[in-house]
């Protein structure tokens, strides 16, 4: 059963990490082509991200 729980927190860490890394590499794509000096969306893709994964985790872990 302890391996079980590794390994499904291990997978979310593990998709966390990756989602983020690309939502920045296409906020950083997006700020390069639309040449604004603050960057909005390498700022903001990332967070909309991770509001949506706590979201998620959020309402799987409240299931009864």
């Amino acid at each position: 059963m302890r391996n079980h729980e590794f390994l499904k927190y291990g997978g979310l860490a593990t998709q966390i990490i990756v989602t983020l890394g690309v939502t920045i590499f296409v906020g950083i794509k997006i700020d390069k082509l639309t040449n604004l000096k603050f960057p909005v969306a390498t700022i903001s893709l990332p967070l909309l991200i991770l509001i949506s994964i706590f979201w998620k985790v959020y309402k799987d872990s409240s299931k009864k």
